[in-house]
């Protein structure tokens, strides 16, 4: 290919985040090197796609050459490989945004995130878009001609680096629009100078490439001898996957199709494909990743289908067709019903739209519930990676509470461990004879729950507890009020009622107790003042003497931390003190006659019960006080 170099020649420095990815590529990828072939396919094929879509609306864009596609040459002599496309192009300022810059945020965490580990497996290479750089895993130098989609042919740019700290571009001549990417191979990289070796290659990965994929051969007379000409064979079927049935696609295509449209080299956990014809006409490809990107809890966080209509490409990242708390969905779906200049905007308020979002959260929560309900070892996999995000559904996605609600997962009172196994179908098979309701406890860390004192007479009466220490839980807990028909019960509110799982000579000696003990609460009352909502006795606890506890319909103590935390103005949370009547302290409380001294221990029991509950005190100064000079008088 000819080209004209002007006095229009940069030298530009990579951004920094891009010299740490090419340093990355070029020392610690090779156990996978054939990677680089794939993602430059999938990005040939982007660029098709993108082009198809612009010629909607300028079909002058083509220039005579509608036929996209993909092709690759290589040359032993000069040890370089080829690969070209007739796609978009890009103009001047989109190369040294795309291939000199990472352009997008978090690209400090992104690094942070690269173990060793996971460098060796590139895991999160495709996932941050920066697949172009896979290049240099097999390349010491890679040149790039392009030339954008409707410009004159002296309007073309080639870029150029060696893969260290700079790069070059210039203005060339280009006949053709698209883009040529011309990889001269490190000695490492020889072995792709094959034409067996990169028809392997293309065949694995890019088979479901909805453009033709073409090698250059030797072409052979009928005898099977070399002609000296050279030709252009397909390799792929160059069919869109989705488009194709179902029983002719195999697993691994499957799978091969899910890291192009992703950018993900690990297997997807499971898929769903399906073709849905009647009120609207679509084609649904959606996957369950088996890792979460590292950025999903960002804000700027990307996510959605692929939205194509009539098979024609539209647009990347299409969110209205999935609810936020599935973001972590990939695939995506072929609408025949939606007008090809569809925009973000005209989808936002389109019933089409709406229609195709209920069906597709349908479509995943079913995959979720198999997955569930056949292969536990499989659904804990996903559940460690996207359980956080699950948590928002009930509060986002008021139609599917219930569904969601079955796919949470929990620890519990029923295991000794901090994994989230529990479900609450399961929970609710294990209910006590009489028990009415799922019985829960929030804190701040699985060690905190466990040994919270709020769950001593559960564990005495045999009675299972949730235990739910995410961030996320005490917030949820407000939008998913009940599950099977059976309402949740915080074990730190005042509603908590526990009589029925006693018999009428425990409820006779509480009573007896409630009236020996009326005169201390009175006492306590006294002292405290409105320092609390109320004094009462309890008979929850066997080896805690106090506890602090709230009204059913005032805000809990996780919900304030989780407030606070978020920087916002929490009011002030009027606990209800519960003393334990059977326990020595408390005993030794009721019998102290000294008001000062009585009040030292109040002081002390409060404390302590603050300190299991909030983990810290308004004054820690006035309990360690009182804690002093009780000592002192012991």
């Amino acid at each position: 290919m000819s080209e004209t170099t002007t006095a229009n020649k940069e030298t530009r420095g990579f951004q920094s985040e891009v010299k740490q990815l090419l340093h990355l590529m070029i020392h610690s990828l090779y156990s996978n090197k054939e990677i680089f072939l794939r993602e430059l396919i999938s990005n040939a094929s982007d660029a098709a796609d993108k082009l198809r879509f612009q010629a909607l609306s300028n079909p002058e864009l083509y220039q005579g050459d509608a036929d996209l596609g993909v092709k690759l040459s290589f040359d032993k002599e000069t040890k370089t490989i080829t690969i070209s496309d007739n796609g978009i192009g890009m103009t001047r300022e989109n190369v040294i945004d795309h291939l000199g810059t990472i352009a997008k945020s978090g690209t400090a965490e992104f690094f942070s995130k690269l173990s060793d580990e996971q460098t060796k497996d590139s895991q999160l290479i495709g996932q941050f878009g920066v697949g172009f750089y896979s290049a240099f895993i097999v390349a010491d130098a890679v040149t790039v001609r392009t030339r954008v989609a409707g410009a004159a042919s002296n309007e073309a740019v080639q870029w150029h680096s060696e893969g260290e700290g700079e790069y070059t571009v210039e203005s060339i001549e280009k006949a053709s629009r698209g883009t040529d990417i011309i990889l001269h191979l490190r000695d490492e990289g020889e072995e792709f100078l094959s034409e067996w070796r990169l028809r392997d290659v293309i065949s694995k990965y890019s088979d479901h490439i909805g453009i033709p994929v073409f090698i250059q051969t030797e072409d052979r007379d009928d005898e099977g001898k070399e002609t000296g000409n050279k030709k252009w064979e397909q390799i792929n079927k160059a069919q869109a996957l989705w488009t194709r049935s179902k029983s002719d696609i195999s697993d691994e295509e499957y799978q091969e199709f899910y890291k192009h449209v992703s950018h993900d080299f690990a297997e997807p956990l499971v898929w769903s494909h399906n073709k849905v014809e009647g009120k609207n006409d679509y084609t649904s490809l959606l996957y369950i990743p088996s890792k979460a990107p590292w950025d999903m809890m960002n804000r700027d966080h990307k996510s959605g289908l692929k939205l194509y209509v009539q098979r024609v490409f539209i647009m990347d990242d299409a969110e209205q067709f999935m609810p936020s708390y599935l973001r972590f969905v990939r695939g995506l779906i072929d609408s025949n019903d939606l007008p090809l200049n569809v925009s973000r905007e005209i989808l936002q308020d389109n019933k089409v739209t709406q229609s195709l979002r209920n069906a597709c959260s349908k479509r995943v929560l079913t995959m979720l519930e198999r997955m569930a309900s056949n292969d536990a070892e499989k659904y804990q996999t996903f559940w460690k990676q996207f359980g956080l995000v699950m948590k928002e559904g009930p509060a986002e996605d008021m139609a599917n509470k219930e569904k969601i609600a079955g796919l949470l997962r929990f620890a519990s009172t029923e295991l000794d461990s901090a994994e989230q196994t529990i479900g609450l179908a399961s929970y609710v098979e294990r209910m006590k004879e009489g028990q009415d309701k799922i019985y829960y406890l929030t804190a701040d860390s699985y060690a905190a729950a466990k040994n919270s004192p709020h769950l001593e007479q559960f564990k005495a009466k045999g009675i299972e507890v949730v235990l739910m220490f995410d961030r996320i839980d005490e917030w949820l807990m407000n939008y998913l009020t009940e599950f099977d028909g059976k309402q949740f019960q915080s074990i730190t509110k005042a509603g908590l009622d526990l009589s029925k799982f006693e018999d009428e000579a425990e409820k006779e000696k509480h009573k007896e107790t409630e009236q020996e003990f009326k005169s201390v609460v009175e006492r306590i009352k006294g002292y405290l003042g409105d320092r609390v909502k109320d004094v009462r006795t309890t008979f929850k606890l066997a080896t805690t003497p106090a506890v602090v506890v709230t009204d059913d319909f005032e805000m809990g103590t996780q919900m304030a931390k989780l407030l606070e935390a978020a920087g916002q103005a929490v009011p002030e949370v009027k606990y209800i003190f519960e003393i334990n009547p059977d326990h020595a302290l408390v005993k030794m409380m009721s019998d102290e006659a000294d008001e000062v001294a009585f009040g030292r221990w109040v002081e002390v029991l409060l404390g302590q019960a603050m300190l299991a509950e909030r983990g810290s005190m308004t004054d820690p100064s006035q309990f360690l006080g009182a804690m002093n000079q009780l000592l002192t008088k012991v």
